[in-house]
């Protein structure tokens, strides 16, 4: 599967971009999913409803079904995380994975960028990172950049840098 990462620093537009990206992305007929890394403990479960229930009596795994949707929430208790290929190969294939964070993986990513935040650009120090997406075009680096509003722009080097156009 082809996959593309949106990396940055906090408040730099990535969740912004991704479901911008996927809108693009799916309206020209490609079939997308995404994986999201938080830094933070999460719940998509809220307590007193049955599965949460299910959770903190101890159960590792809650499959939750509906004719809408189905989620499988996995606890992992004393296990560590999973690492970035597991968690890919959980994955149904479909045409291109776009990755919020993960930032440390070396798959190919854009770098989101705002100047008012005042952060030093990752790319720098990361050689995966081929694009950046800045409120602000840069002439002092080193990789191609972009507007970071310019979704049809952004989506059109995500799918050539895959091979998908």
């Amino acid at each position: 599967m082809n996959i593309f990462g949106i990396i940055g620093w906090k408040n730099s537009g990535k969740t912004g971009l991704m479901e911008r990206l996927v809108s693009e992305i799916t309206k020209r007929g490609f079939k997308v999913s995404t994986i999201k890394h938080a830094h933070h403990s999460f719940d998509i479960d809220h307590e007193g409803r049955d599965s949460f229930r299910h959770r903190q009596a101890g159960a590792s795994e809650v499959l939750l079904s509906s004719n809408s949707r189905w989620a499988l929430m996995h606890e992992l208790r004393a296990e560590l995380e999973p690492n970035f290929s597991d968690l890919i190969s959980k994955m149904k294939p479909v045409d291109l994975i776009l990755v919020e964070g993960f930032k440390k993986e070396k798959h190919s990513k854009l770098e989101c960028h705002r100047i008012e935040n005042n952060e030093k650009l990752i790319y720098r120090s990361d050689r995966s990172v081929c694009l950046i997406a800045s409120d602000m075009l840069m002439d002092d680096v080193s990789i191609p950049n972009i507007d970071l509003d310019d979704t049809v722009g952004i989506a059109n080097f995500i799918l050539k840098n895959q091979g998908m156009i």
